[in-house]
């Protein structure tokens, strides 16, 4: 039974899960252009942004900021002269994308002869059940390695019960705005028909009067 239960959470987890775990290196510049990773999250989701980014020389300063592309640009968090390892924890308040934005900014003091300089980030993003520490409750709640496969699956499946109704909301919306445009726009075709239709009978009405005072028709 355990077994099944952990391929289950296995192969749930692998039609779900998406790779958030990428390295990279940055380049320090002396007016930087934040580098942002993306990653789309619910609304009220448990995220954990892990970094590990290396040692450098003073002439590097790492800044990390957390946002996302809501209409209300939300920042969750701001850290400068961030090194080594770094481990924030939020929760999201929109359904958006968010950015983790990475800027590294060249002193002004450095020799041009160390150019260029660079950092390495590891940046891990875990979202949703995959942020829950499941070792921990597992120590709290004195839970079984059984017990902690099925909290793991009831995390997963509720994740996609949540995007399947937040899906289900987006297609109502987009229906909803479907028929308001198509309402639109039948609405303007019957004005602009019936302006036609009235422009039409004028002209015929006002060619009909200049033709009979030029006693072109009776």
């Amino acid at each position: 039974m355990k077994k099944m239960l952990c391929m289950i959470g296995f192969w749930i987890g692998i039609m779900i899960h998406q790779i958030q775990c990428i390295k990279f290196d940055l380049m320090a510049e002396f007016v930087p252009t934040p580098r942002c990773i993306w990653y789309y999250a619910m609304a009220d989701t448990l995220v954990v942004i892990s970094t590990n980014i290396e040692a450098s020389d003073e002439f590097q300063s790492m800044d990390l900021e957390i946002v996302d592309g809501s209409v209300h640009r939300n920042i969750y968090q701001s850290k400068k002269g961030i090194n080594g390892e770094t481990r924030i924890a939020i929760t999201t308040h929109n359904d958006a994308d968010l950015g983790v934005c990475f800027t590294n900014t060249l002193s002004r003091s450095v020799e041009y002869s160390r150019l260029p300089l660079k950092r390495t980030i590891d940046l891990d993003v875990d979202i949703g059940a995959d942020a829950v520490d499941y070792n921990a409750i597992a120590k709290a709640e004195s839970l079984s390695g059984l017990e902690v496969e099925m909290r793991k699956l009831e995390g997963i499946i509720r994740e996609i019960v949540e995007e399947l109704n937040y899906l289900k909301r987006r297609e109502a919306k987009m229906r909803d705005t479907n028929e308001s445009t198509n309402w639109r726009i039948n609405r303007f075709a019957i004005v602009t028909i019936t302006v036609l239709f009235s422009s039409g009978l004028w002209q015929i009405w006002y060619l009909r009067r200049f033709f009979k005072r030029k006693n072109l028709i009776e």
